[in-house]
């Protein structure tokens, strides 16, 4: 059975880079979803939260953003920032969301700009943190 090679790259290092049997990620226009022999394609990544599914085993990720490309069963994503759920420190998160939340309450329009995009990625942060911690601290090194 073919697989998708995966590489998940920022513009300071590779994330992530393995061969896996499927992905979901945050596209423009909802959940997308990759497997091997899917079509060509190259489409934003939004902010929200990546799923690499390899085996019995779904590794989760915070993403803020990017581009997706698809290609003769290779995926690269250039990512604005990710987070592997085990990397993600829950009350450094927490803390952001309350500060994103505080400056919702501001009165200019830039205050309010930059706060609704922390408070988008802080709440990702925390999704992906939590779902982790559901499912057991059980951690995994992947594509260091």
């Amino acid at each position: 059975m073919s697989k998708l090679k995966v590489d998940i790259v920022t513009a300071e290092r590779l994330i992530y880079s393995e061969e896996v049997d499927g992905m979901i990620l945050p596209g423009p226009e909802g959940e997308l979803g990759l497997l091997p022999s899917h079509a060509p394609l190259l489409t934003l990544v939004q902010p929200g939260v990546l799923r690499v599914v390899k085996g019995n085993e779904e590794i989760e990720m915070a993403v803020a953003g990017g581009f997706v490309e698809v290609l003769d069963n290779r995926v690269t994503i250039l990512a604005d920032a990710v987070e592997r759920a085990e990397d993600i420190d829950h009350s450094r998160a927490e803390e952001a969301r309350r500060r994103a939340q505080e400056r919702l309450r501001g009165r200019t329009e830039e205050d309010l700009v930059r706060a609704e995009a922390s408070l988008r990625r802080a709440l990702i942060r925390l999704k992906v943190a939590e779902r982790r911690r559901r499912r057991g601290a059980h951690t995994r090194s992947v594509g260091q």
